[in-house]
């Protein structure tokens, strides 16, 4: 069963060259290989990865394409902040976030772009889930 597989999740990116140096310097990612069809792959821990496939402009989604778990979501912020990366802020009516950070139940989370126009997402559990 898919239960004890590992993943890959790729997302379409227009320049791969620049999205790799994105997710390597910005988000601090590990390399594994670049694939004949360019395809670039990082290590994102537990075995899974995150493959950047070269794809033309416009084939990114307007939805968030992966989210990133993290113990401390303003530690992680501040951190990717100091390295450049720019957070977005939402004020709809049944949406909003405060300094970056949207409370959604048991979770906390905010979301930035890749050097593509990928929607990433950092959360944080809250109480008994973490």
């Amino acid at each position: 069963m898919l239960t004890a597989t590992r993943t890959t999740t790729m997302l379409p990116v227009e320049d791969p060259e620049r999205a790799g140096t994105f997710y390597a310097d910005k988000l601090g990612l590990k390399p594994l290989m670049t694939a004949q069809d360019g395809t670039r792959l990082f290590e994102l821990g537990a075995g899974d990865a995150l493959g950047l496939m070269p794809a033309e402009k416009g084939a990114q989604t307007a939805h968030t394409v992966i989210s990133f778990e993290v113990p401390n979501l303003e530690d992680e912020i501040r951190e990717l902040e100091g390295k450049g990366v720019e957070f977005d802020d939402y004020d709809l009516p049944d949406f909003k976030t405060v300094n970056h950070i949207a409370v959604m139940g048991n979770e906390r989370a905010a979301w930035f772009h890749d050097s593509e126009g990928n929607i990433l997402c950092l959360h944080e559990l809250l109480g008994d889930e973490a």
